[in-house]
């Protein structure tokens, strides 16, 4: 077995890669490491997920694989991932199970966990839970009998907890404000028009219909066709797609243009510092995002600290520095203040209270982040480490970066699991961008 544990969890191909034999062992595995055994109290876990059809299966599962460890579940059925995250600490639980594959097509699923709190796990943590799993059942620890088997309760008022605590993080009325949302066929469907309409919008739905199969199949965050069609055809003040679990949201303007994770971070960000309460006056950002959302930060007096690629590294210096904001491209964006992970629903809430309390257009608002373009070439290398350790891409990075000055910037990522690395470019025009791209790519090709 590999190492177990990818980005955002555990994922795989349903019933091949992710079977219900490993999901069980993942939760039996992650109950012994996450519970509490001070002996006080018997563990709780909550239990969620999105409407895949595999989802059902894997849920059975990891049910079994928890209750076999001793553990109260809490089943919450389906709900967006920061539901689930929200719930494991607003119902005091020792952990969460979120089954879910994210944006990723149907055939996906995974299974994300949460420790005390609604937090997502750090490394260490996640290896100790893989070492769980790797022991098999007779490494699994003690197995409980009789009254000692855990037990299982669904929580029927789940989904209204979380709208009211969305709802109560709303900063103003968003009366005035037509939205699209394009629910994904996932696991928003149901609660993000409720809520979009008590928080005062007027709410225009598609892609919410789940039927087990046909999540993100041409809806959402990573088919953004459908929302911006629908925004036109309405007339309405701008679209929001989510993806499959909901811990993402991207917009589209009235007329049309997407506002990406850097867009909609730029404009939260701004608002939070006029208003007094972003904390440091420092936002979180990724090394992805783009060189002319640095540009709009500085010109506000607002640092930007530099995380790694992946919204738990955002996570993480949140935390870290006691910050309350931060995002990447992708439209992960996280508000401590409010919520333990990226929220989709509560940036959607946040960009429309922006546009509720201005009076402007989110194109006006989002007008504010002028992107450089941006060019990333995936180039495939014998050994994406001698890439790294080159000196003669070392020199060539080098003289990109002396080229460019403070007006473009150059990014080398080797591939966490291919043989490939990434030359990103931006520039201040377009044509200069692939040019430096295209040169950058064929030093790193011949290594």
């Amino acid at each position: 077995m590999g190492r177990l544990f990818g980005t955002d969890g555990v994922r795989g191909r349903a019933n091949a890669d992710l079977t219900p034999e490993l999901a069980l062992s993942v939760a039996r595995a992650a109950a012994g490491v996450l519970a509490d055994r001070d002996g006080t109290h018997r563990p709780v876990a909550v239990v969620g997920r999105d409407p895949r059809a595999s989802g059902e299966m894997l849920e059975a599962a990891v049910v079994a694989g928890l209750t076999s460890a001793g553990a109260e579940v809490l089943r919450v059925g389906v709900l967006p991932t920061p539901a689930v995250a929200h719930l494991t600490a607003a119902l005091d639980a020792d952990l969460g199970v979120m089954l879910s594959a994210s944006h990723n097509p149907m055939p996906d699923n995974g299974i994300k966990l949460f420790s005390r709190g609604g937090h997502k796990l750090p490394d260490a943590v996640e290896a100790a839970v893989e070492r769980g799993v790797l022991a098999g059942p007779d490494g699994a620890g003690h197995r409980p009998t009789g009254r000692d088997v855990g037990r299982v309760r669904d929580v029927a008022d789940a989904g209204a907890r979380y709208a009211d605590h969305l709802l109560a993080a709303v900063p103003g009325p968003l009366a005035g404000v037509s939205v699209v949302v394009d629910c994904a066929h996932g696991a928003a469907s149901a609660l993000a028009p409720e809520v979009y309409r008590r928080a005062g919008a007027t709410v225009h739905v598609i892609g919410a219909e789940p039927d087990g199969w046909n999540i993100n199949d041409g809806v959402g965050s990573t088919h953004l066709g459908p929302v911006r069609d629908a925004v036109r055809e309405t007339g309405a003040d701008l679209g929001l797609a989510h993806d499959g679990d909901a811990d993402r949201c991207l917009a589209v303007t009235a007329g049309g243009d997407v506002v990406d994770g850097d867009g909609i971070l730029a404009v939260c960000a701004l608002g939070l510092h006029e208003a007094g309460r972003l904390t440091g006056d420092t936002v979180v950002a990724t090394v992805m995002s783009n060189l002319g959302f640095h540009h709009t930060m500085r010109d506000a007096g607002i640092a930007v600290a530099t995380t790694a690629v992946g919204d738990r590294y955002v996570l993480e210096t949140l935390r870290t520095r006691g910050l309350s904001l931060g995002g990447e491209q992708s439209g992960h964006l996280v508000f401590l203040d409010h919520a333990t992970t990226g929220d989709g629903l509560l940036t959607g809430l946040m960009l429309m209270g922006r546009m509720a309390a201005t009076g402007s257009s989110l194109a006006e608002l989002a007008a504010v982040v002028r992107k450089l373009p941006q060019v990333l070439v995936n180039v495939p290398v014998a050994d994406r480490i001698a890439v790294s350790e080159s000196d003669d891409v070392a020199r060539a990075v080098n003289a990109v970066e002396e080229e460019l000055g403070e007006a473009g910037r150059v990014l080398l990522r080797p591939s966490g699991t291919e043989q490939l690395v990434r030359v990103m470019v931006e520039a201040p025009t377009q044509e200069q961008a692939d040019e430096v791209a295209r040169r950058l790519a064929e030093v790193v090709a011949a290594v």
